[in-house]
Formats: structure tokens, C-alpha cells, sequence
């Protein structure tokens, strides 16, 4: 076998704990994973990696050829992008992490647009709305919505995200008017929820909650809410690039423009100013977009 390929599915299966996710990334079969990992394993007469039935963890010998793993493959990478540099020609995958939302409204675009322009260049989007650790996975660039906290990370700002307060006009002819927030708190609601936390995203600030009585509806999928708004089943708050179409088409009418929560910021992420030139590449082209 490949050792290059075995050492970097064992890197990836350190980092992550998964023999599935190894086989779904590597685009191989579970067994085959193994298959891997176990030449290594006989090839070093040691085993690197703890199985049982639920989950896999490293051995001592293993966390150590883990760490030169690590150095080695970014050696390699290093050099690859150097003779990049030197050839001035871009190629590889750029893998980036971003909100559903976001990344379905301002980056889905903007990426068809790169691959275009840059045929040797790959793209690898991952939409969730979790926080991912740039340091434990091997995603090159974080797109992050709020108050930055971890500032050992270089951070590009990509703008504000600004939200809305909006009802079917349906909705708001069959109710009672809404004209502050006192009174939108009497109002059944259509409510964001994270999966790293239990709090309803529709609320009068920021930082305070709703009654959860009067939620009808929760997800972490911005587009569920929206379909319910547009039957007239709530209120929604919700990121104005969701909803932007359908308030431009009625569909929609937003309310309590001037009490809506600040903006909060858009920051684009990763660990190192010394960027590889395929990811620079992206960087300044989304900037420039943006712009």
C-alpha cells in the first residue's frame, strides 16, 4: 500500500476518531480504512490505534507517530506550495467551513464564479452551523458569524450580519399589531436553535430568549422557518440575506425596523498569515467579491 495515503488516513483518523469518516473523505471502504491503518501497524510492529465497537483511540506509540505524521504531511504540503509559488500556478483543494445560511446565500455564488476563473483549484464546502476547531481538522478557512474569541486565529472581516424581524402580510392582517417589542412577545414565534446550545434565536435582544410557549416552530435550518412564515404561522427572525427576496416581493413584510438586534460581525478564519497560494488565491478573490 501507498504509505503516503496510509499516513494520511491515520492522521485523519486520529483527529477525528472515525474509521466512517476516513472511508467517506478517502472515498474508501470502511475495510479498506483498516487495511491502512494495519499496515502501518505491522510495518512499525506497533499498534498506533485502541479499537473497540464505539470508538477508536490512539495508543502511546500511536500519539507519537501521529505527531510526526502531522510534520511530515505539512512538510510535504509546504513544498507543494512552494513550487506553486515558484510556477505562480494555483492547484489543490481549498476547504472551507461555513453557516448554512451564509454559505448558501454569499459564498455559493462567489465559489462558482472561482472555479470558473480557477480550473486548478478545488473547493470543498462544508455547511453547518456548529463550531468547528480549526485545530483538530484539516479545514484551511472558517467563516464565523459574532464576537470573535480565540485570538490566536488570523481574522479578515467579511461585514455585518444584519437581521429581520418579518410575517406574511396574512399573518399580520389576521393579529393583533405589532409595534413594539412588548408586543411581539405576545406573538407565537418561529425559533433558530443552535446545536451547541439550547436558546431560541427570535427574542428581543440578542442575549434574552423567548417564552418557549409561545414557539411554534424550532430548527437550526434558517429556509424551515421561512417556509412557516410564509404560511402565516409566526413571526421570524432571521438574517436579512435569507429573506431579502421574499420582502422585495411582499411575501414578506418586516416589522420593528428601528428595534432590531445589532449586527453581528462576519469574520473569515485560519490559523496562519503564511497562507498556501491556492488558499490566498480564494482569500483575495472573495475579498475582492465581497467588495
Amino acid at each position: 500500500m501507498d504509505k503516503l495515503t496510509s499516513m494520511k488516513i491515520f492522521a485523519y483518523v486520529a483527529e477525528h476518531g472515525s474509521f466512517r469518516g476516513a472511508a467517506h473523505r478517502f472515498n474508501l471502504s470502511a475495510t479498506m480504512i483498516g487495511k491502512h491503518i494495519q499496515a502501518l501497524e505491522t510495518n512499525l510492529n506497533s499498534q498506533l490505534i485502541h479499537r473497540t465497537t464505539r470508538k477508536q483511540s490512539l495508543t502511546d506509540s500511536g500519539q507519537l507517530y501521529y505527531r510526526e505524521c502531522k510534520r511530515i504531511l505539512e512538510d510535504i504540503s509546504n513544498a507543494e506550495n512552494l513550487i506553486q509559488t515558484i510556477e505562480n500556478q494555483p492547484q489543490g483543494t481549498v476547504k472551507i467551513n461555513s453557516p448554512v445560511t451564509y454559505g448558501n446565500k454569499v459564498l455559493a455564488p462567489i465559489i462558482a464564479k472561482f472555479l470558473v476563473e480557477y480550473p486548478t483549484i478545488n473547493i470543498e464546502l462544508m455547511l453547518n452551523n456548529d463550531l468547528v476547531d480549526p485545530y483538530s481538522s484539516d479545514i484551511d478557512l472558517i467563516v464565523r458569524i459574532g464576537t470573535l474569541s480565540d485570538s490566536n486565529l488570523v481574522a479578515r472581516s467579511l461585514g455585518d450580519y444584519g437581521m429581520s424581524y418579518c410575517a406574511s402580510p396574512e399573518y399580520l392582517e389576521q393579529h393583533s399589531p405589532i409595534t413594539s417589542l412588548e408586543e411581539l412577545m405576545q406573538h407565537p414565534s418561529l425559533g433558530f436553535s443552535y446545536t451547541s446550545g439550547s436558546d431560541v434565536q427570535l427574542s428581543s435582544s440578542p442575549s434574552s430568549t423567548r417564552n418557549r410557549g409561545q414557539v411554534r416552530l424550532t430548527s437550526n435550518n434558517g429556509d424551515v422557518l421561512r417556509y412557516a412564515a410564509l404560511q402565516g404561522v409566526g413571526v421570524l427572525l432571521q438574517p436579512r440575506i435569507l429573506v431579502e427576496e421574499e420582502m422585495s416581493k411582499g411575501t414578506l413584510i418586516e416589522i420593528l425596523s428601528d428595534t432590531l438586534p445589532a449586527p453581528k460581525p462576519i469574520h473569515l478564519l485560519y490559523k496562519t498569515k503564511q497562507l498556501s497560494l491556492k488558499n490566498r488565491t480564494f482569500v483575495d478573490f472573495l475579498l475582492n467579491e465581497l467588495a
